[in-house]
């Protein structure tokens, strides 16, 4: 049994700093209604994850992540591995998704935020995957997607020039990088089966449905089904690109033939 207090952790730049605006309103509606609390606020990138691991092992087990889901992986890296050992008490998390795109939220319902605050209201708790990506350095966690290739390099750009403009920042993210489109050789055997080393416009691991806010990446993923839904797009032009893009924001994309989908157990990388 968990005895301490839910462990809330605040990125007030999440948002555009616009979480660091609401976050003391929307925790005070909280703390109100009832929540016993420990409040943290995090100071720059990766903070999140050192108090989140702190706070793990100190003995927390009840988490409420306030930001978008840059915090969400913060944080579920720093639950993680350590939470692998403590299988028959697993960390909860909540969130109060006042960041960018919280995406990860959107499979659970348009209106992610009124979804997240019910679902705090009312104490209901679901189990969901996390994908695991071994590498040299280490591993790395995520609840959502992980990416190479171009989507990969969208998110970065997206970062790095455009995260003030919220959710029309990926847009823009995605018209510069086709503009310096690249495709890249990515080995990879999935459960078991043979190594494709086909060039490509990029790979994508999905948990959930959504990436970068409202963009259905993967529409038949489930994020509790034990699997990963798998998302290869061939090597495509920028103007087949460029088409294919808007389609994205309703899961059609994966109707065209240089769009693959399947579900996966383990995938190799080579």
């Amino acid at each position: 049994m968990n005895l301490h207090p839910t462990f809330v952790i605040v990125n007030p730049a999440a948002g555009n700093g616009k979480c660091g605006l609401r976050a003391r309103a929307e925790l005070y509606a909280l703390r109100e209604s009832g929540m016993q609390m420990t409040v943290v606020w995090t100071n720059s990138p990766g903070n999140a994850t050192v108090l989140a691991r702190k706070a793990y092992l100190e003995g927390h087990r009840e988490f409420l992540v306030v930001g978008g889901d840059g915090t969400t992986y913060e944080v579920i890296n720093g639950l993680f591995p350590e939470a692998q050992n403590d299988l028959d008490n697993l960390p909860t998390i909540g969130f109060l998704p006042l960041g960018t795109g919280n995406s990860f939220l959107r499979d659970f319902g348009k209106e992610s935020e009124i979804v997240a605050k019910q679902a705090l209201h009312d104490g209901s708790v679901r189990n969901v995957d996390i994908i695991a990506l071994e590498h040299s350095n280490g591993v790395i966690y995520s609840l959502n997607i992980l990416s190479l290739g171009f989507v990969a390099k969208i998110g970065a750009t997206t970062n790095r020039y455009f995260k003030r403009l919220g959710e029309a920042g990926y847009v823009a993210g995605t018209i510069l990088e086709v503009a310096r489109l690249q495709h890249d050789r990515l080995p990879i055997k999935i459960d078991g089966g043979e190594f494709r080393q086909t060039p490509v416009t990029f790979l994508s691991f999905n948990n959930s449905k959504f990436t970068g806010g409202k963009m259905m990446m993967a529409p038949n993923a489930e994020v509790a089904d034990g699997k990963m839904d798998v998302i290869t797009v061939d090597i495509m032009s920028r103007i087949e690109l460029l088409r294919t893009f808007p389609r994205i924001f309703k899961g059609t994309h994966i109707e065209s033939p240089k769009v693959h989908t399947e579900r996966a157990k383990e995938v190799i990388f080579n």
